[in-house]
């Protein structure tokens, strides 16, 4: 008997909870420790929080463990800002309101999309002049990764340095792999496949298209040829966290939409 689309969701969600939270998220984090049910990184001048649940904390036990996290990277000079990462699925209903009470802001919310490599793997037409590679392995990799810091800097409308942008590469070396749709004169998108050891699962980030090029199949061919590239590697299923501008593309595919995720910033 085939799992109905609903049983398919909850199947999914329970592994994406199992894999891909907790430890799987600090894999590009230059250090981190626990403290309670939190698993707290950091990397670079930002920190990054984790948890699979928060063990039914709530009300004033919730609020010392915000605090304390807080103050844990207010202690660090070095860190400007940190990212509680939220899930829509989670308990307790209110955590974001007394997240946004000790000073975070929400950012936008996404929708986390698990499903198939297969389906993704499908041939797709692009325009003239626009080819899409793997960057990080060509001979001439420095050239192509700076080119590719900048589109994704102006794809999401922030300063994104070199070393930023190649740290998930630098920090799971084998595991990540930089791909890019490019004309003769410039790359107009990127996205990163990430294998995720220990887990059935490869995630599918970035993929933002330069404004002028988006509705032409640039997008869907990058995620494409990133889902053939995560078979060729023996994985199965993907993961995405996605805008509204490309789970309409995952979701026609066939990867499935299980919760949403918000994320929180404390900035010093």
């Amino acid at each position: 008997m085939t799992d109905t689309p609903d049983q398919q969701q909850r199947l999914l969600l329970a592994a994406y909870d199992a894999q891909l939270r907790e430890a799987a998220e600090m894999a590009s984090t230059t250090s981190y420790d626990r403290a309670g049910p939190l698993w707290r990184g950091k990397f670079g001048g930002r920190g990054f929080v984790s948890y699979r649940s928060l063990d039914g904390l709530d009300g004033p036990a919730l609020d010392e463990l915000i605090a304390q996290t807080v103050e844990h990277y207010r202690a660090d000079p070095g860190i400007t800002a940190f990212e509680w990462k939220t899930r829509g699925h989670d308990a307790p209903p209110d955590l974001a309101a007394r997240l946004i009470a000790q000073g975070f802001q929400a950012q936008e919310q996404e929708t986390v999309m698990v499903g198939e490599a297969a389906k993704l793997a499908q041939d797709v037409s692009l325009p003239a002049g626009v080819t899409v590679g793997r960057i990080d392995t060509l001979p001439d990799a420095s050239t192509a990764l700076i080119r590719a810091a900048e589109a994704t800097g102006k794809v999401f409308g922030e300063t994104l340095s070199v070393e930023e942008f190649l740290r998930p590469l630098r920090h799971n070396p084998g595991q990540v792999e930089i791909w890019a749709a490019q004309t003769r004169q410039e790359t107009i998108c990127v996205g990163r496949l990430e294998l995720i050891p220990g887990s059935d699962f490869a995630g599918l980030w970035g993929g933002g298209t330069l404004p002028q090029w988006r509705g032409q199949g640039v997008y869907r061919a990058l995620t494409a040829a990133r889902a053939r590239a995560a078979l060729a590697r023996g994985v199965r299923s993907l993961h995405s966290d996605c805008t509204a501008f490309s789970r309409p593309i995952l979701e026609r595919s066939g990867l499935l939409p299980i919760t949403t995720t918000t994320p929180y910033i404390w900035t010093r």
